[in-house]
């Protein structure tokens, strides 16, 4: 497995508030990768994603490696993991003013033995790109998906409209917040896309799949999309995680 992971504050933010973490257990034939966007104000969505990243990774690599199952149970290993990150995060808000209302978005995904299992919080997503197509595995937890579902607007019309950038579901908001997880099926060649907001609102999902056949490695793809983001005046931080099989 290749993996690459790269952000950039882009070209109208002051700071970065997104994270991400690759981390690799070749003993146990694994990699995990989990991106974070995060918000509260310029201190707190900092402090917010570098926690729920960092907490979220060493408290999964602890319990994979502890393991003596031989076919461990990777999805609640996830959602423990993700429930950590999340007291964690909500801890720090209750008891500090300075992080009153801070929370982030989390996309995370493990490949272990050949499997793949990915969870979402927010709207941060995960993309599965093959040879023919990329299509996007997890949902969204946004107010403009919601009215997707519903009808009331299209998947278009979600993309410039005013409020695409509420989320309904956060990291550290509330003591706890309930987690997607999905396992798509991944063969020789194949790649998991993990990417903040602020590459899918520059780049459409056709524009993104066009580059990652010109670019078929972890490597030359993530440069190659960040590129383009920031030649498009990214207006968000931008951050993108690519793991191949």
């Amino acid at each position: 497995m290749n993996s690459f992971g790269i952000t950039d504050r882009g070209s109208v933010r002051r700071d970065n508030q997104d994270s991400f973490l690759i981390e690799r257990l070749d003993e146990r034939d694994c990699v995990i990768a989990v991106l974070c966007d995060g918000m509260g104000g310029e201190k707190a969505g900092n402090i917010a994603s570098d926690l729920a990243a960092k907490c979220f990774i060493s408290e999964l690599r602890t319990r994979i490696l502890a393991n003596k199952k031989r076919k461990p149970d990777i999805r609640a290993m996830m959602e423990a993991a993700c429930n950590t990150a999340n007291h964690m995060i909500y801890s720090y808000s209750c008891f500090d003013t300075d992080y009153t209302g801070m929370g982030t978005t989390m996309v995370a995904a493990v490949i272990y033995e050949g499997r793949a299992w990915v969870l979402n919080v927010g709207d941060s997503r995960c993309y599965k790109l093959t040879r023919k197509r990329m299509t996007q595995v997890t949902r969204d937890h946004s107010l403009v998906q919601d009215m997707v579902d519903r009808g009331e607007i299209s998947p278009e019309e979600a993309r410039v409209h005013p409020r695409r950038n509420v989320i309904t579901r956060a990291l550290g908001v509330n003591e706890l917040v309930p987690c997607d997880i999905f396992t798509p099926t991944l063969r020789h060649g194949d790649m998991l896309l993990l990417c903040s907001d602020g590459l899918t609102n520059m780049l459409e999902d056709r524009e993104i799949f066009a580059l990652s056949r010109r670019n078929t490695d972890p490597l030359s793809l993530g440069r190659s999309l960040m590129a383009e983001a920031l030649r498009r005046v990214a207006r968000d931080n931008v951050t993108i995680v690519l793991i191949s099989k």
